[in-house]
This record gives C-alpha cells, sequence and structure tokens, in this order.
C-alpha cells in the first residue's frame, strides 16, 4: 500500500455538523463488515465514537462513499480515517484557515466533502475515498451534546441507513443518571416484530442499557433478500427520578444545575397567531396551516385568551382583541380559519405590530390574567415587501414593542423565507425560529412546535447562585418554564479548590451540594468520561454564545466570535467559526511543530554554508518549535549539559557512505545507525567535502521493526512486510509496537515500543544548488526510556555527564577563547563556540554558547570515533 494512491486528501467537517449514524454506499465490491454506534451518556451528557470498517473485495481500487447524518444539536470532537493502518487525523481549526485548505484542495482537482442541509434534524456530510484491492478502511467520528427533555423526557436521535446487510452492526447506549433512572425506551421507525426482540433494554436505579444487535438475517427484508431492513430513526428515551424540583452536581471546580419541578399548576395563556396569508401560501401551505389550528383550537383550554392576526397586502384581525377561549368563542374561531388568500405581497411589519398592540393593551386594560403567560406565534413563507420592508428597521421595532415582555416564535414555511431575519428578531425577544418543511406532514410540524410551548409553568425564572464564588456562568433567566421540560445552568468556581456550593431557584428553593456528595454518587458507574462536567459547561457556553452572537453586530459580535472560537478551539468543538479538517497531500497544512522542551538532551544535526535557511515552526502552544539552522562551521553533535547550564559539541569527519553507530540499548532493542552522504563535489576553494547525514536506520529487534528514512522517503519494514510514504505525505501511522507521525517537507516523529521516541527534521536545499544536497537532522526524546547500557556516538551521552572548564585563554580566533575541560578524568583543550537557537527570536535565532572538543571528540567519546563505523543500516 502507498499514500500516494489514495485519492482522498482533505476532509472538512463544518458546524453544525452532527452525526446520527456511517452511511456507506456500496461500490462495486465494497464489504462494509462493522458499524458500531457506542454511546455513553452521564447526566444528560452523551459522547458518542461511531466506527464503520469496509473492505476492498475488488481486485483493483475501488472508491467508498462516506455519507453522513448529522443532527444539527451537537458538536463534533473527532474525526479520523484510517487506510490499512494509516490513520489521518481531524484537526480543528478556525474556518477561515480550514477554507483556504479547502479551496486550494479543490483548485487541485482532489477530492473534498462539505457538511450541505439535507433533512429536518439533520446535515449530511459526504466524503469518497479510493481504496486498493483487499485494502481495509475505517472511519471514526466522536460527538458530544446535551441531551434536551421535551414532553416529560430526553431524546437521543440516530439516523440509521447502512444501504447494505452489514455482519457486525451494533448500537450501544449507556445511560448514567445519579438521581436515577425512571423509565427508559427504544424505538425504530424500521423496527419490525421481529427486530422488536432484538432491541435488549435494562435500567435499575442509575444505570441504563440499550443493545441493538441485528445478525444478517435479521437485517434481510425477506428470508433471501440482499436489501437492508435497517432505514430510518432509532430513538432512545428516558427520564430521571425527582424528588426535589432541581439537582445539583460539582466535579473538579465546575458545576451544573438541572432546574424541572413537578406538578405544578399551568398557567393560563394568552396567545396570537400571526399567520401570513399572502399570494404564496395559496395552495396545500394555507390549507395545512387551517388544518393545524384547527387542531391547535382543540387543545386550547377554557381559561386562556387567543386572536388570529392575518397579513397579506393589508392586515386583518379576527377579534379586535383577546379573547377568552368559551368553547361558543372556540367554535367561532374554528369558522374563521377559512382563509383567502391575497395580493403576493407580504406586510409582515404590520400584521407583527398589531399582535404586539393586542397584547399590550391586553395588559394594560387587566384583559387577561396579571398571572399569565404571553405567546406570539408568527407563520410566514416569504419576505416583507410592503410597508416597512428592511429587516432591520423591523427587527428594531419589534423588540421596542415588546419591551422583553413576550416571547416571539417565528415559524418560516419553506424554503423563500429569509430564515436569518425570523430567528434573530425571535432571539432578540426571548423567543425561537423554526423552519417548517413543505411536506405532506407540515401540519404536524406546526402542530408539534405549538405542543412545545403550550404549557407554560413558570414566568420570568431566575436562578440564583452567590455571584462572588461563580464565573463564567451560562444563561441563568429564562422567560418561561414549560412542562417536561428542564432549565440547565453551569458555571465554574473562581476558587477552583471550592467544592460547595448553595443556589436559589424559583421556587425559593434552596439546594446544597459538595463535590463528595457528587462523587459518591458516581462511585459505582463507569460512564465517566474526563471532565465531563466542564465539557457540558463549554458546549452550553458556546451553544448560548452563538445564539447571542445570531443578533449581535459591531464590536458586540467580534467579542462573541473571539469567545465562541476560542472556547471551540480548546475544547475541540466542531462550531460555525470552526471545521474539523483531515488533511492527505496538501500544499498547505498544520506546522508540524515539534516543542523544544519536549527534546532530550542529546541533540544531533548538521549545518553548513549555503544551506536554506528554515525559520523556525510556531507550536500551537505558543511556543517556539526547533527546526535546524545553516550557519558553516557549527558542529554535528551537541550534547546538552542542563545541571552546568551548558553544552558540549563534537565533529565526526569520515567519508560519504559510512555508517555511523549512533544509538545501541541491548536492552529495549533499539538500534539508530546514520550514512554519511556528502557534497554533490569538493569545494573548489577548500579543496574540502562536507558530510552529513542522508540516510537513517532505527530498528527495534525485538519487534522484528525497521524503519528507513531517507530525505525522499520512509520506509517501514515489519517482518516481511513493507510500507513506503514520501516527505510529501502527512500521515499518523499505528500499529503494534509502533506510532509514526509525518508532518509533510518538515519533520517525522518515531516511536516504537515502550522505548523512547525519535524526531527526524528534513533539510532541504535549493535543488539547483552547486555543492549542498538535502540532509536529516535527528533528536531523542524520552531517552530516559532507554537502559543504563545505552551506547554509540549518541547513546553514551544519556547518562549523567559533569566537566569542569579551566585556565580559559585566548585562542586562535579572538572571538573564540580556548579553555582546558576537565572530564572523565581527562584534559582537554576545547574552544568556546556558539549554536543558533531558534525558542527565544524565531526569525534570527540567539546564539548558545558551547565548548567545541576537537579531533572527531577524542577524550570526549569512550575509545575513537572509528570504532563507531558499523557495516550497515541494519
Amino acid at each position: 500500500y502507498r499514500p500516494k494512491e489514495t485519492a482522498v486528501s482533505y476532509i472538512t467537517i463544518t458546524a453544525s455538523s452532527f452525526f446520527s449514524f456511517f452511511n456507506l454506499q456500496v461500490v462495486n465490491g465494497i464489504e462494509i463488515y462493522s458499524m458500531k454506534i457506542d454511546s455513553k451518556v452521564t447526566s444528560r451528557f452523551a459522547r458518542n465514537v461511531i466506527t464503520s470498517r469496509a473492505v476492498n473485495r475488488g481486485n483493483m481500487h475501488k472508491e467508498v462513499f462516506f455519507d453522513v447524518e448529522l443532527p444539527k444539536t451537537a458538536f463534533i470532537t473527532n474525526f479520523s480515517m484510517t487506510i490499512d493502518g494509516v490513520t489521518y487525523p481531524g484537526n480543528i481549526k478556525e474556518k477561515e484557515a480550514a477554507k483556504q485548505e479547502y479551496e486550494k484542495a479543490v483548485s487541485k482537482g482532489q477530492t473534498a466533502g462539505l457538511v450541505k442541509a439535507s433533512g429536518r434534524k439533520t446535515e449530511k456530510f459526504t466524503v469518497s475515498v479510493n481504496i486498493a484491492a483487499a485494502s481495509k478502511v475505517t472511519f471514526e467520528l466522536t460527538y458530544e451534546e446535551l441531551l434536551k427533555r421535551q414532553f416529560g423526557k430526553y431524546e437521543m436521535f440516530i439516523k440509521v441507513k447502512p444501504k447494505q446487510l452489514v455482519k457486525d452492526f451494533e448500537i450501544d447506549v449507556s445511560i448514567f443518571e445519579p438521581q436515577g433512572i425512571t423509565e427508559l425506551e427504544a424505538e425504530g421507525t424500521f423496527i419490525t416484530n421481529d427486530l422488536q426482540n432484538v432491541i435488549k433494554k435494562t435500567f435499575s436505579d442509575k444505570k441504563g442499557h440499550i443493545s441493538f444487535k441485528p445478525t444478517l438475517d435479521q437485517q434481510r427484508t425477506c428470508a433471501n433478500c440482499s436489501q437492508s431492513l435497517l432505514d430510518g430513526d432509532f430513538t432512545v428515551k428516558y427520564d430521571v427520578k425527582r424528588t426535589t424540583p432541581d439537582n445539583l452536581q460539582i466535579v473538579n471546580g465546575y458545576f451544573v444545575h438541572f432546574f424541572a419541578p413537578t406538578n405544578l399548576p399551568q398557567l393560563p395563556k394568552n396567545i396570537i397567531f400571526v399567520i401570513d396569508i399572502s399570494g404564496s401560501m395559496s395552495g396545500r401551505e394555507i390549507e395545512q396551516t387551517r388544518e393545524a389550528l384547527l387542531k391547535i383550537l382543540d387543545d386550547i383550554r377554557d381559561d386562556d385568551f387567543l386572536n388570529f392576526i392575518l397579513f397579506g397586502s393589508d392586515v386583518h384581525t379576527w377579534k379586535e382583541k383577546l379573547i377568552r377561549a368559551t368553547p361558543e368563542n372556540l367554535d367561532e374561531a374554528r369558522k374563521f380559519p377559512n382563509f383567502s388568500v391575497y395580493l403576493a405581497v407580504t406586510n409582515l411589519y404590520g400584521g407583527i405590530m398589531k399582535g404586539i398592540e393586542m397584547l399590550n393593551a391586553a395588559h394594560e386594560e387587566n384583559v387577561v390574567p396579571k398571572r399569565s403567560a404571553s405567546i406570539i406565534i408568527m407563520l410566514t413563507d416569504g419576505q416583507p415587501n410592503v410597508g416597512i420592508s428592511d429587516t432591520q428597521d423591523i427587527r428594531a421595532h419589534v423588540k421596542k414593542a415588546t419591551e422583553g415582555k413576550y416571547p416571539l416564535y417565528n415559524l418560516g414555511f419553506g424554503y423563500g423565507v429569509d430564515y436569518g431575519f425570523l430567528e434573530k428578531m425571535a432571539l432578540e425577544n426571548k423567543g425561537l425560529a423554526r423552519r417548517i418543511y413543505p411536506d405532506s406532514d407540515s401540519a404536524l410540524q406546526l402542530q408539534g412546535f405549538y405542543d412545545e410551548v403550550s404549557n407554560p409553568m413558570l414566568m420570568d425564572v431566575e436562578l440564583h447562585y452567590p455571584e462572588n464564588e461563580i464565573s463564567g456562568l451560562t444563561k441563568n433567566s429564562f422567560k418561561h418554564f414549560y412542562d417536561g421540560s428542564e432549565i440547565v445552568v453551569a458555571g465554574r468556581f473562581v476558587d477552583i479548590n471550592q467544592n460547595r456550593l448553595t443556589a436559589n431557584d424559583a421556587l425559593s428553593f434552596t439546594t446544597q451540594q459538595d463535590a463528595e456528595q457528587t462523587a459518591k454518587a458516581f462511585q459505582e458507574q463507569e460512564y465517566i468520561f474526563g471532565d465531563y462536567i466542564e465539557r457540558l459547561w463549554a458546549y452550553l457556553t458556546i451553544e448560548q454564545l452563538l445564539e447571542k452572537r445570531t443578533a449581535a453586530t459591531g464590536e458586540e459580535k467580534e467579542n462573541l466570535t473571539a469567545e465562541v472560537l476560542d472556547l471551540s478551539l480548546k475544547y475541540k468543538f466542531v462550531t460555525p467559526l470552526t471545521s474539523m479538517v483531515v488533511t492527505k497531500r496538501l500544499e498547505i497544512h498544520g506546522n508540524g511543530w515539534i516543542n523544544l522542551t519536549d527534546f532530550p538532551v542529546v541533540q544531533f544535526g548538521t549545518r553548513h554554508k549555503g544551506i536554506r535557511k528554515g525559520a523556525p515552526n510556531r507550536s500551537p502552544t505558543g511556543q517556539t518549535a526547533y527546526l535546524l539552522s545553516n550557519i558553516d562551521g557549527d558542529p554535528h553533535f551537541i550534547i546538552s549539559v542542563p545541571q552546568k547550564e551548558d553544552a558540549i559539541c563534537f565533529n565526526i569527519n569520515e567519508k560519504p557512505g559510512d555508517v555511523l553507530s549512533l544509538i545501541n540499548d541491548p536492552v529495549t532493542g533499539i538500534t539508530v545507525n546514520g550514512e554519511l552522504i556528502g557534497d554533490k563535489r569538493a569545494n573548489s576553494d577548500t579543496k574540502t567535502q562536507n558530510t552529513y547525514f542522508g540516510k537513517l536506520g532505527i530498528a527495534n529487534k525485538h519487534l522484528n521493526l525497521k524503519v528507513t528514512v531517507t530525505s525522499e522517503k520512509i520506509t517501514i519494514q515489519n517482518g516481511n512486510e513493507k510500507t513506503a510514504f514520501t516527505w510529501l505525505d502527512s500521515v499518523t501511522l499505528q500499529q503494534e509496537g509502533l506510532t509514526l507521525i509525518i508532518n509533510r517537507e518538515k519533520n517525522l516523529v518515531l516511536s516504537m515500543g515502550g522505548g523512547a521516541s525519535f524526531v527526524i527534521v528534513l533539510h532541504q536545499v535549493w535543488k539547483k544548488h552547486p555543492l549542498q544536497q538535502d540532509f536529516l537532522g535527528l533528536y531523542t526524546l524520552k531517552s530516559h526510556k532507554l537502559s543504563e547500557q545505552t551506547h554509540g556516538l549518541l547513546g553514551q551521552f544519556f547518562h549523567p555527564i559533569d566537566f569542569t572548564i579551566l585556565e580559559i585563554h585566548p585562542g586562535s580566533d579572538p572571538k573564540k577563547p580556548d579553555a582546558t575541560m576537565i572530564i572523565k578524568n581527562k584534559e582537554l583543550t576545547v574552544t568556546r563556540g556558539w549554536q543558533k537557537d531558534y525558542r527565544k527570536d524565531p526569525k534570527h535565532g540567539v546564539d548558545i554558547p558551547c565548548w567545541f572538543v576537537h579531533n572527531n571528540g577524542a577524550g570526549l567519546i569512550d575509545g575513537v570515533h572509528t570504532d563507531y563505523i558499523v557495516s550497515s543500516l541494519f
């Protein structure tokens, strides 16, 4: 397998990219042999890992299409694909940077994937990949979401559509709720009577588990059919015990507060329906609206108040003011929605302002009860084009008129609406917007939305916390609390060591909780994933900041954007401001940075005059990444001596083609050898030919692994199997005993077994340079994991070393004094030199002094340098 044959070069996942399930199409002999979604839910917060595996059963390259149905309410946190053991990981970037990579990929004709709208609850992401004959590909996606409570239950939605029979198909959901689970159910639109028994459901006290693992025969549409029954929605629903109105949990300096009181008396509601009857609503849309309103009237209670406002070119009202929903008035209302459609003009401003004025008058004149909830629901399928038609002006007038007293719910029918305008106006007025899809069930969609907001139980809900103890508090003030829903507030402590909190809720109920109580509640369960409350806080904060950002402008929007971007990158969430990029063979890519603070005391590399200088990269943490510079006369070998805050350096002068033993550890079985290369020809001025390393061989004889690195390619030999990459590849490879990361045209990081890791840096020169050619540099990470028996030109210095400098005096170069070094009970004449360090000054570097040992390190290294010449790389 050679990665250069792989067609996929780039994948980007953008917000609101959330996944339900993989859908891999069968393309000419591609077998999907495994699909699994593993979901762990802890206190409503779900982490889902979806893995799908396919193999090419054909005798030539085949293309696999990867379609993902993404729920719109969650954030992707990781995505990767693995082809024959080579993993291409996803990196979350600011969207503009990712966009540049995407456009670059497209301009080069490379394959790319994007998210596009595809459904009511989902969006679709599609990408394709070519895999060689007998090759395998694995897709893995992780996403997180806070499950919302509606109609008294939490719901997790999973889209299932494999499009073929799958040998190993499984959905596995584990739930842990410290309050206890009262009910748990799972259902699927594709579940037949036979499949019903395949769903395994158990719950006891705090734990719940759902498993769905149909066999191949159980997946078939009929006994001898090759088509799959698995095509539709799989839904998990549950609820928790509630002995108090709320529940407070504290973990690692963060808290989450769930508020969902039960058995409250329902509030009377005052509801105004503002309906668009312009020409574009004619036909099925107006009939479905009428059908929905008739069903809604059946659910309106006797103590509610209502009215209808219709707008087209003009504004019409059913009654001049709100009236009570008596049986007689409801009968009259059922006759009113026999709408006539007006001209193709939309006086949206007139309709919505009429509704607000009517509600204001009803409250001022005490027509409606003081303790009642007022709601405006507006439905439109077009854009304002008569009266005030500028959407910003309309928003300003509406916000001023409502004064935050009434939530405004905007329903956009079809795709001709300015949905962004409807959403902003709703959010500015404590409501929300919802798109109604033009379909046979549009009436049910309208009725379903009404059901969500039809039962307000509390108004002006505010949860209080000690101000001097809490920071980063999410939204804690809500216009209405609806029956069957839940309010969630999260925050972090100013003092991360604080482990106790007192909260007061809207019912004057005081809740106290400490971290020990939370820990006790969770000690028996295995579903905790990291700092889940911190991630829940980040999720909720990002979600609410994005909501604010929708209606914000100017500096406020810039500040919200910066805050969302910072949190998205920190917690690795794909949001509207970030994209997840999986890159292969691109011109633009990640920096491939290496953090110098991770380097060992021994650093090795060569530098020669005329080699192109490469400024160091910056790491994501802002630290300077160390890349070798190119200064005439710099040493081949550098040995840092931390306790002296100093360094020793030396050269090895041998002829091209010689192989030197750099590291040899008989205990771990790791060896590193390097082969010298020379200039293209001897320097005509000095008659000398510089040498440097052009090939490195790293092996672990215990694992039978060999890695050969040249300035052109990287070859891995595992037993008799060989895999090759070039420096044009960006690769992450993880297999038993080996991890290899190639950062395109920069460096590679290699580790074998549990031993040391190595970084090999590629130094490229101008191809037409008359003398120099590309060469390699080597660093050793975690050298302490090698044994005390480690030796070699580098390996011998992995052990502690000490020296003393005496008699510093002028040398042959006035700028470089000589001295006497006492080391290994020997006296050596050394010269002060310099090495460039780019950590502090990434542009020019900083001169770092070292003591240069002459004559091929004589007296410093054990034996003589020719003792380290070996016959081959392995």
